[in-house]
């Protein structure tokens, strides 16, 4: 098999079965919390029209009628499936590729490599942007995406330099490049809270962030599992 199908089938499967396990956990976990959230949300909203003195029917029919469509029940879940196992087929391509350019891997490899995911994708991020819940009050959505997009990319480059470098000049400057955006500091509102109790943020950001460690531990050991299995017989068998 050729080093393209070899990536791409590992990928494939592994986020396959990566995205599977992380949808059960959503379905399961996560998206209970959501909808306990937006309980909160709604009737927030609600107390909101009230307050202006407007009459709730009619103000409530129009807020229906402006919503925007959202899935619900079996369509929410179809949907979560589905972006679940696209991006573990995505961030399995990454890993496959990472395989490939550094050499032969295996399952206790691929783990590591997982790990790894799971600390520059999910764990970095959350240090400074937690999980959220519908109804918190964010800072600017693209100051979020920028810290975001930095804390991830940062958080990768710095573990690769700290893994695969032997000088402990550039280990050091790997650590560097990891605290950065936390000494930077992530971007909140003028004025942080939330509709939702404290108690259901806590569960729904360690519910998150659960799912996003056993959907990395899952896709590192597939795909370092499956890259292995679909590399070259070994001459010596």
């Amino acid at each position: 098999m050729d080093l393209f199908r070899r990536i791409f089938f590992a990928a494939a499967l592994a986020g396959l079965i990566a995205g599977g396990a992380l949808t059960a956990i959503h379905v399961l976990a996560v998206v209970p919390l959501i909808e306990k959230a937006e309980i909160y949300e709604q009737a927030a909203e609600q107390k909101k029209i009230q307050a202006v003195g407007q009459v709730q029917r009619p103000a409530t029919q129009a807020h229906d009628h402006d919503q925007a469509w959202e899935p619900e029940g079996v369509q929410r879940t179809l949907f979560t499936g589905l972006f679940d196992v696209l991006a573990g087929i995505g961030f399995g391509l990454l890993l496959a590729a990472g395989y490939a350019l550094r050499g032969e891997t295996d399952a206790r490899r691929g783990l590591i490599w997982g790990v790894g995911g799971f600390a520059a994708f999910s764990l970095a991020p959350a240090l400074g942007l937690p999980p959220e819940l519908p109804g918190t009050e964010a800072a600017d959505l693209m100051a979020r995406q920028v810290w975001w997009l930095s804390t991830v990319a940062l958080t990768g480059v710095g573990l690769s330099m700290t893994a695969f470098t032997s000088h402990w000049l550039l280990r050091l400057a790997g650590l560097a490049l990891i605290a950065l955006p936390h000494v930077v500091g992530a971007p909140y509102p003028a004025e942080p809270g939330s509709v939702a109790p404290a108690e259901l943020q806590r569960q729904f950001a360690i519910a998150s962030l659960s799912a996003n460690a056993v959907f990395w531990v899952v896709l590192g050991v597939g795909t370092g599992y499956f890259f292995q299995r679909f590399g070259p017989p070994n001459p010596d068998s």
